[in-house]
């Protein structure tokens, strides 16, 4: 009963906080259609999220470690485990601008999908090859206006928060842009919603900001090593953090 009453609190708070938004978001990504960064736009999707959690008396939040000095003009593709759908509220308190790549479906409902398209987010059909491409095209015109792209590299979250195999988008762009790879440790918000699950939970959660893996001079024949560089990265921070995050405060 407890779950219920909190779960019904998380998406009425929420649904407020989002229609509230929406407006500004619709003017801000007309005014800014033409900008392949999307930065406005997707500057308006991180306040949503950051309001959304500062009416949430369920999530406990914090960031560890420091952004590149030089991320706000230079672009990275920035990499992270995947634990939740709370995942994008804990990461709209990191202190740069990016896009996100989401999947095609987040993009239909009205409300949420409207916030997602209108704050600059890239959609992609898994499996389609001109959805995969399109996303491609739309990550590299990002990178080059000066602009991090942001991708959850396992594809999807794991029923027990365990870290999935990497898949290759990512460090294909990041050594096709010969921009450096930025990775996240995600901790905590798998107690906040577990996959498949209807509610939201009471947590307390982190991400880590880790150092930034160099391309430069990399072919696509370096790109599994370059995953694999990236995957032990994020696994090596796991323990400590899951020691510190996750248990419900």
């Amino acid at each position: 009963m407890k779950n219920v009453v909190t779960g019904l609190f998380t998406y009425a708070e929420f649904g407020v906080v989002l229609t509230s938004f929406l407006p500004i978001m619709a003017v801000s990504h007309y005014r800014h259609r033409g900008d392949p960064t999307q930065r406005m736009p997707g500057r308006w999707m991180r306040r949503l999220g950051r309001t959304a959690t500062r009416f949430q008396w369920l999530w406990d939040f914090h960031v560890e470690g420091e952004a590149p000095p030089d991320i706000d003009h230079k672009a990275y593709v920035v990499v992270a485990n995947h634990e939740s759908t709370a995942d994008p509220f804990l990461l709209s308190w990191l202190p740069w601008d990016m896009r996100w790549v989401a999947k095609e479906e987040l993009f239909r409902p009205p409300f949420v999908g409207w916030a997602m398209r209108w704050g600059g987010d890239i959609p992609l059909r898994r499996g389609q090859g001109e959805s995969i491409r399109q996303m491609m095209d739309d990550c590299a015109a990002a990178l080059a206006g000066g602009i991090s792209v942001m991708m959850f590299p396992e594809g999807t979250r794991s029923k027990d928060a365990s870290l999935l195999p990497f898949k290759d988008g990512a460090f294909r762009l990041a050594i096709e842009a010969q921009v450096p790879v930025l990775p996240l440790a995600i901790a905590g918000t798998h107690a906040m919603r577990p996959k498949n699950s209807k509610w939201f939970g009471k947590a307390k959660a982190g991400v880590r900001v880790l150092a930034p893996i160099p391309t430069k001079g990399l072919t696509l024949d370096d790109l599994p090593a370059l995953r694999e560089q990236c995957r032990d990265t994020i696994s090596a921070a796991l323990p400590d953090m899951r020691s510190r995050y996750g248990a419900r405060a």
